[in-house]
């Protein structure tokens, strides 16, 4: 079998453009999968075609030649095309052998996997808000949200808007009461110094973490973070080589790692990053703020995990259209995912669908501009 051909596609959902592609062999079976950029869509595009000149001709059965090759031909170099190449693959894998990439990674060590929910904040920066619609995602089914209160702060604060961020945080517990998990998200905002202040701020709701409360790249910092506040820091989604949790890691105080498909090499970048969490007895939660295809991504590779905590889920609060652009995507039932057992990733593409809704040069979230959260 061999690759013949590649397709990609651009879907213009609101605050980001999807990038989806089908890599089409000689047999006839198409692998699909997904390539979304964050807020960059053209380069991830260029990326694909000009990679094709190593993976065209090659056999999709062998993604870890694939992608190793891939890896080479960039100077040792990494990026989204070759992990969307490579999860391509092994959707072409699993419809050739008739089996689901769970069972190919070696099957699966959960039956359904608990979800939290995110995006479903679209409004007003204000307690009220935030609380009313947060008793409405949990009466959805949902046991764990995960929320950003933090408005367009970038390093540091003023003191209004940081009391405001934690009367969110606490109109948001009341509102939910104790069983309910509340996550949140930092997005690589803060310096050290005001993330240990609003850390210790956060202890009195114990949060199941705080997510990126730092540049997350920058793994001293992190420490420096984890170490001074109570509350567990979550990360990894900006970290692309394997060596990157290992440093971040072998401090023993951060457990709870994010792994983004999207960076790490694809599929079996990931499950390598989650036997490296493993070894450290920490926790994988996948990083997932793409289209509802890196939902069932990841849902195969979760399933598998021995040490996976919680997956990420914007879903349910999507653009209405994000079922009709695809079928086959896992949906959260009571706070929780199934397993497909479809052949390969088991989603399927509309192409006839994409065209409605066009790539766009207004749909790129403007993360620290005060009222971003509302997404319009």
């Amino acid at each position: 079998m061999k690759i013949v051909d590649v397709k990609t596609f651009v879907v213009g959902n609101p605050w980001k453009n999807w990038i989806f592609l089908k890599l089409y062999t000689d047999e006839g079976i198409t692998g699909v999968s997904e390539a979304t950029g964050g807020l960059y869509t053209m380069p991830v595009i260029e990326q694909i075609k000009e990679l094709s000149r190593v993976y065209i001709g090659m056999d999709p059965r062998n993604p870890e030649k694939i992608y190793d090759a891939m890896y080479k031909a960039l100077f040792l170099g990494t990026n989204i095309a070759m992990s969307a190449i490579e999860i391509a693959c092994w959707d072409i894998i699993g419809k050739t052998l008739n089996a689901p990439v769970w069972q190919l990674l070696g099957g699966k060590t959960h039956e359904r996997l608990r979800a939290y929910a995110n995006g479903w904040y679209q409004g007003p920066r204000d307690p009220v808000f935030f609380a009313e619609r947060a008793k409405e995602v949990v009466e959805m089914g949902y046991t764990a949200i995960k929320f950003d209160p933090f408005g367009g702060a970038y390093r540091f604060m003023d003191r209004s808007s940081e009391r405001l961020s934690i009367q969110i945080v606490k109109a948001v517990r009341d509102a939910v009461g104790d069983d309910v998990d509340i996550l949140i998200e930092g997005h690589d905002r803060f310096s050290v110094s005001t993330a240990i202040r609003i850390g210790h701020a956060l202890e009195e709701f114990s949060p199941m973490w705080f997510e990126t409360p730092v540049m997350s790249t920058d793994i001293n910092a992190l420490v420096a973070v984890a170490k001074a506040i109570k509350v567990p820091v979550a990360a990894g989604e900006r970290l692309w080589r394997r060596s990157d949790f290992v440093d971040m890691l072998e401090h023993r105080v951060i457990d709870i790692v994010q792994p983004e498909t999207l960076h790490v090499g694809g599929i079996s970048g990931c499950k390598k990053v989650s036997g490296i969490a493993e070894a450290y007895e920490a926790f994988v939660a996948c990083h997932q703020a793409q289209s509802p295809m890196n939902t069932a991504i990841n849902v195969h590779i979760h399933a598998t995990l021995p040490n996976f905590l919680i997956q990420e889920c914007f879903d349910d609060f999507l653009v209405p259209w994000s079922w009709e652009i695809m079928s086959g995507v896992p949906q959260v039932k009571d706070g929780y995912l199934g397993v497909s057992d479809k052949p390969g990733l088991g989603v399927e593409l509309h192409e006839e669908e994409f065209a409605k809704h066009p790539y766009g040069q207004t749909h790129f979230l403007r993360l620290f501009e005060d009222g971003w959260e509302r997404r319009e």
